[in-house]
């Protein structure tokens, strides 16, 4: 096969392909912009008569969206700086220092790996509600301050380091914490970056653990808020779609002006070491 017609082949292919994927978010941008009862035509309509910010203005004033918004958006940012900080400690301490039982240990965490979220979500509650956090963000956050594939992902970059700089570092008499905060830190920083646009992302779409944890509707996140919203407003279909762009768009912006930095810390975070 001619080499240009192959490329305009798997150019058109990957220009279709991304047309499909596309699709569905910018319908559903287009209908948050109708007016109520506008998408229920037939044929269903692409594009508004008219776009209007009538949803979004009835979402945040009637629907408390800007609560759950809010919610979301400090319950995502604990969860990413606790998370980051003992995630990078502890891959870390595999990763260089040697303490008894390391190798056991890290076997045990890269276990936890192959268990599946749901199975530990029924004991984890019963943990959880003798000391005081179901109903409160604290049992949404602390069960996530720690993850086995974020302190994978910072144990096998930091194991790059090299140990004469740390030697180094040690006979001019520097301190673990000082050699931590500054010669590690540094050198972490693109897979800082990687974990911290990860544990954001995974906290803000997390809705399984909020739903089984927060019963009380003022401490929704945006998920809880939009699946709560689908059950008084399931014909609205021009207000849920507004509601979804809401949930959506923020973290997609923040993921597609990242992803560079996302991608190259995930690579080269599975081949250091």
């Amino acid at each position: 096969m001619n080499p240009r017609i192959a490329k305009a082949l798997i150019n058109g292919l990957l220009i279709g392909a991304t047309i499909i994927a596309l699709f569905p978010l910018l319908w559903m941008l287009s209908v948050s912009l109708m007016y109520p009862g506008e998408a229920s035509a037939l044929p269903p309509p692409l594009l508004p008569t008219h776009a209007t910010l009538h949803n979004y203005r009835e979402l945040f004033a009637r629907a408390g969206m800007g609560r759950y918004l809010l919610n979301s958006l400090s319950v995502s940012a604990a969860i990413t700086v606790l998370s980051l900080a003992l995630n990078i400690m502890a891959g870390y301490a595999f990763a260089k220092l040697r303490f008894a039982g390391c190798n056991t240990l890290f076997k045990a965490v890269m276990g936890m790996l192959a268990i599946p979220a749901q199975v530990a979500m029924l004991p984890l509650f019963l943990m959880l509600k003798p000391i005081g956090l179901v109903n409160n963000y604290g049992g949404v956050i602390v069960p996530a301050m720690a993850s086995a594939f974020g302190i994978f992902l910072v144990r096998q970059y930091a194991r790059g380091i090299p140990d004469e700089l740390l030697e180094a570092a040690r006979i001019d008499g520097a301190g673990e914490l000082r050699i931590f905060a500054r010669i590690v830190l540094p050198l972490l920083k693109p897979i800082m970056v990687t974990l911290a646009i990860y544990t954001f992302l995974t906290a803000w779409n997390d809705f399984m653990w909020p739903l089984i944890v927060l019963t009380g509707q003022e401490h929704y996140t945006l998920p809880l808020g939009l699946a709560s919203l689908a059950r008084e407003h399931a014909q609205d279909a021009e207000l849920m779609m507004a509601g979804s762009v809401i949930t959506v768009v923020p973290v997609l912006v923040l993921f597609l002006a990242l992803q560079r930095y996302y991608l190259e810390g995930l690579l080269l975070g599975s081949v250091k070491g």
